[in-house]
Order: C-alpha cells, then sequence, then structure tokens
C-alpha cells in the first residue's frame, strides 16, 4: 500500500490527468511508476540532506574518475567555471605547475579548502570539484544563496600537482607537505601557509585518503571516512581551538550516520610538531581533517566521493548555522580507526600439507598512467577481528608459499 502526502498525491493526480490525455493504455504503467516516483520524493524531502544525496548523480563532476587525478584533469573544469567563481594562480610547484584557488562567496565567515596536498590522495579532489558544481547548480535556490552570504569560500583544488601526476604521496623534491608546516622547505607548503595568513580563515578542511587497512569498530566495516581535530601538544589538550573543530565534526557525523552507519571514524590525534593540521590548530585557525577510506568494493573511491562530498556540505552549513555549538564531548564517541581491513581473506589454504589462513592486502601503484593494486600477503593466525570485502571459504591446495603467491597473482 503506497502512503504519500497530500502535496506530492496532488502532483501524481495532476501528472496523471496530463498522461491519460496524451497516451494510449499502453503507456498507464508509467502513470503507476510516476506515482512511486512522487512517493519516493515525498519521502526524500524529509530532510535537505536526503534530498541533496537523491540529486547528486545530477551536479556530480563526471568528468573526474578513478583514484589518477592530475592537474591536466581538473584545469579544463577550473577554465570553464562559472563568472561566480573568482579563480587564481597563486603560485607555482617545485615543476612550475600552476597552483590555483577558486573563491566564492561573499559572507563574513571565512573557510579555506584544500585536497591533494599528497598527490596520491585524490578523492577530496572530487569531492571538491563535486562541491562547486552542486553551488552552480543550486545557485538560484534560496538556501544556497543564504549560505554564499553568510560565508566566503576559498577552495585550493590540487595544491601538490607534481605529486599527483607522479601519483606521490611527496612533492617533487620528496618533501612530505604534510610535515613541512615549521620549515617550509616546498614552495607548496609556503603558498598555503601565505594564503592562510592572507585569507585569515575562521576554519580550515584539510582533505586526505587513507588506504584500504582501517576498520570500525565491534562490526569491523571499513572506515569509508574518518575525521580528525588535530592536537596543538604533546598532552592532546581539549583547547578552545579544538573544541570549535571537534563541535564542526559532531555536526558531520551525526548527518553521516544516517546514510553509512558504523562506517565513521575517529583519526588518530597523536600530535606531529610540523604536521600541517597540528600547527593551523595551534595558531587559532581550526581545522577538520577529513580522511577518506573504503566503501565496500570501492577501489575507484566514487561512493566515498559522494560521502567526502557529503560531509563537506554538511560541515559548511553546521557552520553557517551555527549548529556547531553542540555538545563537542559527542567527538570522543566517534569510534577510533584500527587497522585490520584486508581485502580479501582466504580461511582454508592448504600449503604443504599445513592448514593456513592468508590475507591479501592491495598496495596502490602507478603503471602506464593507471592506478593498479599489488597483492601483498599476511599469514594469519585466525579472522577474530577483522574486516574484510570477501571471505573465500573454498579448500585450496599448494605444494609450496611461491605456488600459492602465483595463484594469487594472477588470480583477477
Amino acid at each position: 500500500m503506497l502512503t504519500i502526502c497530500n502535496k506530492c498525491r496532488l502532483q501524481s493526480d495532476n501528472l496523471k490527468k496530463q498522461l491519460y490525455k496524451n497516451v494510449n493504455n499502453l503507456f498507464k504503467k508509467a502513470v503507476y511508476i510516476c506515482e512511486i516516483y512522487f512517493v519516493y520524493i515525498c519521502k526524500m524531502n524529509k530532510t535537505i540532506f536526503n534530498k541533496i544525496l537523491f540529486n547528486y548523480p545530477l551536479f556530480k563532476e563526471k568528468s573526474l574518475f578513478g583514484r589518477y587525478i592530475t592537474l591536466q584533469d581538473i584545469k579544463p573544469i577550473i577554465n570553464n567555471l562559472d563568472t561566480n567563481f573568482s579563480v587564481k594562480i597563486i603560485g607555482k610547484s617545485f615543476l612550475d605547475k600552476n597552483i590555483y584557488s577558486i573563491k566564492i562567496g561573499s559572507g563574513k565567515t571565512k573557510i579555506l579548502v584544500w585536497s591533494q596536498m599528497h598527490g596520491n590522495e585524490s578523492t577530496g579532489t572530487k569531492a571538491l570539484f563535486d562541491v562547486l558544481s552542486y553551488f552552480n547548480y543550486t545557485k538560484d535556490q534560496q538556501n544556497m544563496q543564504d549560505l554564499l552570504s553568510s560565508i566566503t569560500f576559498l577552495f585550493l583544488p590540487m595544491l601538490n600537482p607534481d605529486g599527483a601526476e607522479m601519483y606521490s604521496r611527496f612533492n617533487a623534491q620528496q618533501i612530505d607537505l604534510n610535515r613541512d608546516a615549521t620549515d617550509f622547505k616546498a614552495p607548496e607548503s609556503r603558498i598555503l601557509h601565505n594564503i592562510l595568513h592572507s585569507f585569515n580563515p575562521d576554519y580550515c578542511f584539510n582533505l586526505h585518503d587513507q588506504r584500504t587497512l582501517f576498520l570500525i569498530g565491534k562490526e569491523n566495516l571499513p572506515a569509508t571516512l574518518s575525521f580528525l581535530a588535530p592536537s596543538e601538544d604533546e598532552s592532546r589538550s581539549v583547547t578552545p581551538t579544538r573544541i570549535k573543530t571537534m563541535q564542526v565534526i559532531v555536526g558531520i557525523y551525526e548527518v553521516l550516520q544516517k546514510f553509512i552507519p558504523n562506517q565513521i571514524g575517529r583519526y588518530t590525534d597523536e600530535f606531529y610538531p610540523t604536521a600541517t593540521g597540528d600547527n593551523f590548530q595551534k595558531a587559532g585557525f581550526p581545522t577538520i581533517l577529513i580522511e577518506s577510506g573504503h566503501f565496500y568494493n570501492d577501489y575507484q573511491r566514487e561512493q566515498t566521493r559522494k560521502y567526502n562530498f557529503m560531509a563537506l556540505i554538511s560541515g559548511f552549513m553546521a557552520i553557517s548555522s551555527k549548529s556547531q555549538k553542540a555538545n563537542y564531548e559527542s567527538y570522543f564517541s566517534i569510534p577510533n580507526n584500527k587497522k585490520d581491513f584486508l581485502d580479501f581473506i582466504y580461511t582454508n589454504i592448504e600449503i604443504n600439507g599445513e592448514k593456513k589462513i592468508v590475507g591479501i592486502r592491495y598496495k596502490e601503484i602507478l603503471k602506464n598512467k593507471k592506478v593498479c593494486f599489488l597483492k601483498e600477503f599476511i599469514f594469519l593466525p585466525s579472522i577474530s577481528g577483522l574486516g574484510t570485502n570477501s571471505f573465500n571459504n573454498k579448500q585450496l591446495s599448494f605444494s609450496s608459499i611461491n605456488e600459492f603467491k602465483k595463484f594469487i597473482t594472477n588470480k583477477k
């Protein structure tokens, strides 16, 4: 039995009349499908975030796909942005590639967002361009106009274009930009530091990727997204700046739990004296770190990208609506990441007469401009507490470890 509110019932009835006027009986089934559609819309409209997620395919930046995202991929998008975006070249990488900023909004509150300071961590970049596309898609809607009148956004979509080209964590000098926040040896680090102090943001979002190996809680589900309010000292003091960061994260967590329950984690918060987030936080700039992780069988991170987009939008809305003044202590209830997720587990392997449990964990490499996954082998004492994409319980026998590894390596 279909249930539908009066408003959607009226829309459905009006559409029925139009269809019955213009089509013959062969198409009457389409009317029933349309009624189901309006029921679905009716239910989806219960929250703005359901509506955003439902419409996501309409504004997703479709020109970006997969893990290998370079400057050449994003330049055409930047060059074709609507005129309400202000684009600047804010500096050059070590290998003289352009580093861009994209500005939009006119509000008093300022938010700085950067992605791909590690070149092989591209999910946040895809999500960032989804955000820009969403801003443009909804620019005539009142809630978007309200958001852009309350916040000024500055996006740095690719801080490390050299690393992106090499699919490397490091820049062309082999410097980890996320450990260069005090020495500023890399030009990219100096650019970010200069932007921080010239723009003077009220909040920062630092976008990263984490490996597939992280899982969450007792259910052993993959950590699709993890969040961190970076520490300012070794004692991990809960300072006013960290509290602001935690409040935003709690707001994001409460939204995402409705869509990917028990797949959201808290990243380890030990203090790193040379790390970007830790130093920005210590300087009084609340910095939300987002780590994009694994969603089941989503090795191109297209599902994760969608939820990263939702994290950004819900974070922006929390800041805009001031709802971030929630109970920051809920941040500590977000479960910690654990490094216990494997891509595959073989539970019934016999090698030279000896029973084995073998885990497979992928390692990413760039080969011919394509990200490939090498298989790393881990012999396990048990499967207790582990999570995986797939268990293989079929009995397989091999005369040697090398024979088994050859079999697994060649298996697609």
